[in-house]
């Protein structure tokens, strides 16, 4: 039995011995891998480390990036301010501006419809009186409010009376001025200007309920509107009445010049009739080569004799046709380019003096002749090829302005056959001195860069400063 027990003792023994032996054994393997593994366990905490820092630094990142978006929202909305600001100032400056540089063109439509100059003048007159009688019956102004000043409805009634003086004051002296300086090209300035003007005027009034009526500012802008047609309207009789003028002038003119040559033909007519009459006589008494002689001379008088009565036939035909005249066609290149025409009518004996007069001292070179057509009834011509180049004209405000662009003779050619009508077309403008003053001027400029140095004649200055 106790041998039992010491088998027994020895056998846990040995498996205890076993077992410590194996720990010691496998404690060593771990301390040797620890040692092992030890610098990948540091690597992973400086990893760690390192995606800590990094998300920080996001963090940091996008807080800035929000401060920026903050600060640039803030700048965008303080420059949007300020260029509205700016806008506006700048718009108001450009209200009273009164040079043309300066003003924004637009297209006026005309508010009345009265034909002549002393129509609107009438009417203006009638508006101011409305101005003045609205201004007594104390429409001009309004106060819904019954103020009192101490206590006293009477001297309220006073404080408003002298404040609505006040008001009116400034915007009439703003009103006057406006209409003192309204011209075509600043109407609708002159409209904003007042516009303005009465909503700042009512809004330091604000505070009394006081205000300038709507109807005395419509009354205000149809006064600066009558005063810019009124002038229109002055400026466009003016240069009727000049056309008027230069026609009258042209047809006193051409009714002398159909009178000289008439009282001419006339003459004419009485001193070939005399030597026809004394060739004759003589001839009935010569005989030979005197009589031959003779002859001859009757042939040649009684030729010139029918000529001046034919003459004499068409000046009283001229006479008494007071429509007949010449349409001409005329061009112009160096003064106004290619492609562009003046069609006018003339009722003189000699259409071409009338180009003459034309190609004055106005223009820098001659006009040139296109066509000249006569007519027994001119102005109808005239009017109609105006019609037919309607589209093209040069000046589209002022249709008394005879002058056409774009114009291809080839139409008004085609236009005058259908109309039954004979005229020689010359197409191409000659242009004389225009053309000869273009090789004159390169002449000059060849010869300039002749003379200058090499490294000058090829600069872009040189033509300019030889000019």
């Amino acid at each position: 039995m106790l041998l039992a027990t010491v088998v027994i003792l020895v056998a846990v023994l040995a498996i205890l011995a076993f077992l410590a032996h194996k720990f010691w054994k496998e404690s060593i393997v771990c301390r040797s891998q620890l040692q092992r593994y030890s610098g990948i366990a540091d690597v992973e905490a400086a990893i760690d480390a390192a995606k800590a820092q990094v998300e920080e630094t996001k963090q940091q990142a996008g807080r800035a990036a929000a401060d920026d978006k903050q600060r640039r929202d803030l700048l965008d909305n303080q420059y949007n301010q300020a260029l509205l600001k700016y806008q506006e100032l700048q718009h108001e400056v450009s209200l009273l501006e009164e040079n043309l540089d300066d003003i924004s063109f637009g297209l006026y439509k005309p508010h009345f419809t009265f034909q002549t100059s002393e129509e609107y003048k009438n009417a203006l007159l009638a508006l101011r009186e409305k101005m003045k009688q609205l201004i007594k019956d104390g429409g001009a102004a309004c106060c819904p409010n019954n103020w009192t000043v101490n206590n006293s409805r009477q001297e309220g009634a006073r404080m408003i009376r002298q404040t609505t003086k006040v008001m009116l004051r400034a915007f009439n002296g703003e009103c006057d001025a406006a209409a003192a300086n309204v011209s075509y090209n600043n109407v609708k300035n002159m409209e904003e200007r007042l516009l303005k003007s009465w909503n700042a005027i009512n809004k330091l009034g604000e505070t009394m309920h006081l205000s300038i009526t709507e109807p005395y500012l419509r009354l205000r802008l149809d006064e600066i509107r009558l005063i810019n047609e009124y002038e229109t309207k002055k400026y466009e009789e003016k240069q009727e009445e000049h056309a008027r003028r230069e026609k009258l002038r042209d047809e006193e003119k051409a009714q002398r010049e159909i009178e000289h040559a008439q009282q001419e033909a006339e003459a004419q007519e009485a001193t070939y009739q005399k030597l026809l009459e004394k060739a004759r006589q003589e001839a009935a008494e010569a005989t030979g080569a005197k009589l031959q002689e003779l002859t001859s001379k009757v042939s040649e008088f009684s030729a010139k004799l029918d000529e001046a009565r034919q003459k004499k036939e068409r000046a009283i035909a001229r006479a008494q046709l007071t429509k007949s005249g010449f349409v001409y066609v005329i061009s112009n290149i160096g003064a106004f380019g290619e492609g562009v025409v003046k069609i006018g009518m003339t009722r003189r004996m000699e259409p071409t003096e009338r180009i003459m007069e034309l190609s004055g001292a106005a223009v820098p070179f001659p006009f040139d002749l296109h066509v000249m057509l006569y007519s027994d009834d001119a102005p109808a011509l005239e009017c109609a090829l105006h019609q037919l180049l309607d589209g093209s004209r040069l000046n589209l405000v002022n249709t008394r302005k005879e002058f056409f662009q774009g114009v291809n003779l080839a139409e008004i050619k085609a236009f005058v056959q259908e109309r039954g009508l004979s005229a020689q077309f010359i197409e191409q403008a000659e242009a004389r001195e225009y053309r000869e003053t273009l090789v004159r001027r390169e002449g000059q400029h060849s010869t300039a860069s002749k003379r200058m140095p090499p490294k000058f004649a090829d600069s872009p200055f040189a033509v300019a400063g030889t000019a």
